[in-house]
């Protein structure tokens, strides 16, 4: 296959993989990206994932390639907090939930952190459409449930304000009705207790 070839028939593709070309020609040599690769046409992302050069990069196609280069995943944690406007600083790096084992990725187009959560946690996240593509961010309430389940050691006023959470985009955002059906699915009291201990604290805080 030639790169005009390769071009054409995979045009559409926000990231595509050595497994999606051998779909399209079995016997592709993968020899050819690193080729395609030097001479500036792609880009390897991680091990057997790739986007082409020109690829213009903004948080959407990020996100994209996030799901994508690591699968079951979407965004949550404090990437999908920051996108909420639910804690005022920038994050490092796109962070993810999923049910493989925690991984980083650090790569030219920025660094992809997944963290482990159980299989049966891996609900509460919608599908955003952008431009004819698609990727999976975590509702409000399941990023927060989901920050808080990695974070075992958040549980005084102390902790809750050195989150930073906004309260007003809290208040506008978070449906704790929601919230509660979610948090009755992770069945640990412990998280609970500390949930709910958050949830009164933004709500009687002055701030």
């Amino acid at each position: 296959m030639r790169y005009h070839e390769f071009r054409e028939a995979f045009k559409l593709y926000t990231v595509f993989s050595v497994n999606d070309i051998r779909k399209v020609e079995s016997r592709f040599y993968v020899r050819r990206l690193v080729e395609w690769q030097d001479r500036g046409y792609i880009k390897k992302i991680i091990r057997g994932y790739y986007v082409f050069a020109d690829l213009k990069l903004d948080e959407n196609v990020l996100f994209e390639i996030a799901n994508r280069i690591y699968n079951p995943s979407y965004i949550s944690f404090e990437m999908a907090l920051s996108c909420y406007q639910m804690i005022p600083e920038s994050v490092y790096g796109l962070t993810s939930a999923s049910s493989r084992k925690t991984m980083i990725f650090k790569t030219n187009v920025g660094d992809f952190i997944y963290h482990t959560i159980r299989p049966r946690l891996l609900f509460g996240y919608k599908l955003v459409d952008y431009n004819g593509r698609r990727f999976k961010i975590a509702d409000p309430e399941k990023a927060l449930l989901d920050y808080f389940y990695i974070n075992t050691t958040i549980k005084s006023e102390n902790d809750f304000a050195g989150m930073r959470i906004a309260r007003e985009q809290y208040l506008t955002q978070v449906d704790e009705r929601r919230l509660m059906a979610y948090l009755n699915e992770f069945r640990q009291k412990r998280l609970a207790k500390r949930v709910k201990s958050f949830m009164e604290y933004v709500k009687d805080a002055q701030y």
